[in-house]
């Protein structure tokens, strides 16, 4: 794992938001701060598509709100965990457009996180952050791989889906009109 953890005793959810709530490329995982490396211009780039894809549905059906630049999410509890979403979906169903912005991390349910694997990410630490996801709440999680110009879809209590070039991605669950062809995330 690229990612340093520090060596101090668990950190509460609390402390975390309260030290490092407006910090990017840090985590807390199992109670301890994880600080993760800079990931570089194509995970920029590859998160900005996902991000375009995700928003262009969502806006023209406004169905709810689209958050990125690891946007906080609150994975669980005894001990804390928070994860920075690459992108995050909340249906106006969980979070009405009455609403205010949350100030601090969102708390599922979600219905969408979209996480790109970074180049010092193995692909089992993105599988556990998206199961993670998974039990805290999150009904789908995407996993978008550079490396492999491949999508995982990941639901719960099922196995994850794998889409390559060629393929296009849908999401019927949580966003009905969802169609992109998993090329067009890496160009």
């Amino acid at each position: 794992m690229s990612a340093t953890a520090s060596s101090s005793a668990l950190v509460t959810g609390d402390e975390f938001i309260r030290l490092h709530g407006d910090e990017s490329g840090i985590e807390l995982v199992n109670g301890v701060i994880v600080r993760l490396p800079m990931p570089g211009t194509d995970h920029g780039i590859v998160c900005g598509n996902v991000y375009h894809f995700i928003r262009e549905v969502v806006k023209a059906g406004n169905l709810g709100r689209v958050m990125t630049n690891d946007t906080f999410v609150r994975t669980r509890t005894n001990p804390d965990g928070y994860r920075g979403a690459d992108v995050a979906f909340v249906s106006y169903d969980n979070l009405p457009a009455t609403v205010p912005h949350p100030k601090g991390p969102l708390i599922p349910p979600i219905e969408l996180v979209a996480e790109v694997r970074s180049p010092s990410d193995a692909y089992s630490e993105v599988a556990t952050k998206a199961y993670e996801y998974l039990d805290a709440g999150v009904k789908v999680v995407l996993v978008v791989d550079p490396e492999t110009n491949s999508v995982g879809v990941f639901r719960p209590n099922e196995l994850p889906q794998r889409f390559h070039n060629g393929d296009v991605v849908t999401l019927p669950d949580v966003l009905p009109t969802f169609a992109v062809p998993v090329g067009k995330f890496f160009e």
